[in-house]
């Protein structure tokens, strides 16, 4: 990952020596399993645990050489070592230590997404209270429609990443997990007793079954769920585009002091944090089929899927993080155009009040056909003559017959509009 798109946090996350810190991890807890039932001296476990440690200098010199990752380390490991060496990595294969160090990793990373997550809506949260009141032409197929709340729009993707946050709780126990089961999956050298031990000390759940590998179907549904956060963020993104347009001009992203929008257009206040959302999101659904495709690997696992994580992963969660912390900020700070949202109500003459027209002609006795009738031929003469809808109703002989002068403005009154809207938050959990 590029450090314009991770945080400093995440670049230490994934960071060739925190995964060595990893692999260190599990291989003292394993040690230590092992001496609880006295297959390891008590006292090497002890060693182990006192003295291990290792440079990333002796890990990619030796690497050089041995062409493979965790042999490198474990002899890198062992130069720091006595005799207790020889239990060191004991009775372990490489991805025992690599899946489950990766299990580490990811919980690691799962704490500061989730943290960014309830940001993130806790922000929403406040957008949608303070206009919650707001009227605004909603709108449909791009189109102005009806008349909304201007605070429905966050609380709606409050709702979202509400449901975001509760779909993360349920994948953590399986994505944060580990195992060691051997090179086969088949416990030949460490019981399921053992590895449940060696999870519990590191905080992971225990794999049931595995091959030598943990089953990919977990990464594949762990970077499903990012790009599925990430896609809401682009949907919000691209309202907030839609809302920016000049011909709009309902919100803007703040422009700081010197911020300049174009090298030819001294005017121009882009969207841009808004637009780099809808492409990171693309790159996002890019690393989630990569995850799916690493799924099918051969028999008790082969390598194609380790090049892909080594890449997808870090950069899937980084790239996650930081849409999370870029955008929160874009909304903190979005500026709202009350008057123009107002103004945008009455763009169309009037004519969004239509349903109410004619809802107040059923009520009268007519059939929703005859009503529908004699409102859209109106609805048409506002737009062609531009003359306000409300006025062609005055002059109409077939509303007049039903509807008097109190009907008519009652129709235009704003309040039924915003009438669920306290239902509507409490439902959603916000008050």
């Amino acid at each position: 990952m590029i450090k314009r798109y991770q945080s400093d946090v995440m670049a230490t996350i994934f960071s060739e020596e925190n995964r060595y810190r990893h692999f260190l991890k599990v291989e003292i807890a394993a040690a230590k399993a092992h001496a609880s039932v006295g297959v390891i001296p008590a006292e090497d476990a002890w060693a182990i645990e006192e003295n291990a440690t290792f440079t990333l200098e002796d890990i990619t010199k030796i690497e050089e050489r041995t062409r493979h990752d965790v042999v490198a380390f474990c002899e890198a490991v062992s130069l720091h070592l006595g005799p207790e060496k020889k239990w060191f990595h004991y009775g372990l294969t490489s991805t025992d230590v690599v899946d489950t160090a990766l299990g580490l990793t990811i919980k690691e990373a799962n704490k500061h997404l989730i943290e960014g997550l309830k940001t993130f809506i806790n922000t929403l949260e406040k957008l949608a209270i303070r206009y919650k009141r707001l009227p605004c032409i909603g709108r449909t197929h791009g189109i102005h429609a009806d008349i909304t709340a201007f605070g429905l729009k966050f609380a709606l993707y409050t709702d979202i990443f509400k449901r975001h946050l509760i779909r993360f709780h349920q994948l953590r126990p399986r994505i944060e997990l580990g195992k060691i089961s051997g090179a086969v999956g088949n416990f030949a050298n460490v019981s399921p007793v053992l590895q449940d031990a060696i999870c519990e000390t590191l905080g992971l759940e225990s794999a049931a079954i595995s091959t030598q590998v943990l089953q990919r179907d977990r990464l594949a549904e762990y970077l499903g769920l990012l790009a599925l956060i990430a896609g809401s963020i682009e949907q919000l993104a691209t309202e907030i585009r839609h809302l920016s347009r000049t011909e709009v001009n309902e919100v803007q992203e703040a422009f700081k002091p010197g911020q300049k929008g174009s090298s030819a257009m001294p005017h121009k206040k882009n969207p841009i944090a808004s637009e780099n959302m809808c492409g990171c999101a693309r790159m996002m659904r890019g690393y989630m089929h990569m995850a799916h495709e690493n799924i099918a690997l051969w028999h008790e696992r082969d390598i194609s899927h380790s090049s892909v994580e080594r890449v997808a992963v870090a950069d899937a969660v980084s790239l996650l993080d930081y849409m999370l912390r870029r955008y929160n900020t874009v909304i903190e700070n979005l500026e709202i155009n009350k008057e123009q949202i107002t103004a945008n109500i009455d763009m169309t003459k009037g004519v969004v009040f239509s349903q109410q027209v004619m809802h107040r002609l059923i009520d009268k006795g007519l059939s929703r056909e005859d009503a529908y009738a004699i409102i859209q031929p109106l609805c048409f003469k506002a737009f062609e003559e531009k003359r306000h809808f409300k006025t062609l109703l005055f002059e109409s002989d077939a509303v007049r017959r039903h509807m008097d002068d109190n009907d008519i403005e009652a129709c235009f009154e704003l309040t039924p509009f915003l009438k669920e809207v306290d239902t509507i938050f409490k439902r959603i959990g916000i008050n």
